[in-house]
């Protein structure tokens, strides 16, 4: 497909949340489509389909994959990835945007880098949830989840990107609307841990 400044925009906030997910597997998925030429980027993704680009994100991929599923240990790895995700994603909002006026192209880059914070800071906050589960089932699929929904919205983005941003809109959307639960979840669980702690010392 030909891509327009408003399809590229659409683009952006699709492929932006979804690095706020999984940043290598929307690097990946990107990298992959273009190198066999199954859909045609914007000039300025044109390195992802580097060979090396393309084998470097699937390796880290499969390395996310096991690591976001350990418990307690999903969260290090998470919060490591804030400094990852974020300007991963605006760079590859830079360049997507490189036909548009630089005026264009650095909101595209600050609103890439906003819709990826919010994208990972929900992601983390649930994760702190999931974790406080004794089985790791749940903590699986959640992570399983993650992978496939950033994969597919990243396909979908480069075929049909407009539908792409709105999915990502909307899961913004809920994901602002739930921010208030999730903390006052998170509040609770550390409101418990003093008397946990309390009780364990008076048993010693």
């Amino acid at each position: 497909m030909t891509f327009t400044p408003t399809s590229i925009a659409a683009l952006i906030v699709a492929i932006s949340f979804a690095a706020g997910l999984n940043v290598y597997a929307t690097i990946a998925t990107l990298g992959i489509l273009a190198r066999f030429h199954w859909v045609a980027l914007p000039s300025g993704l044109d390195a992802l389909s580097n060979t090396w680009v393309v084998a470097i994100s699937v390796f880290l991929f499969c390395i996310e994959v096991f690591a976001d599923k350990v418990p307690a240990f999903d969260l290090l790895w998470n919060a490591a990835h804030t400094f990852i995700r974020v300007p991963v994603s605006a760079f590859l909002a830079y360049h997507a945007a490189s036909h548009l006026t630089p005026e264009l192209q650095l909101l595209a880059t600050v609103a890439a880098a906003l819709i990826t914070s919010v994208s990972h800071g929900s992601k983390t906050a649930a994760r702190t949830l999931v974790s406080g589960s004794p089985e790791p089932f749940s903590n699986i699929a959640l992570s399983a989840t993650e992978d496939g929904a950033a994969i597919g919205l990243t396909w979908l983005a480069t075929h049909h990107p407009y539908t792409a941003a709105t999915i990502a809109a909307v899961c913004l959307l809920v994901m602002v609307f739930c921010v208030r639960w999730v903390i006052r979840q998170l509040k609770r669980s550390w409101s418990r841990r003093p008397a946990w702690l309390r009780s364990n010392q008076s048993s010693t």
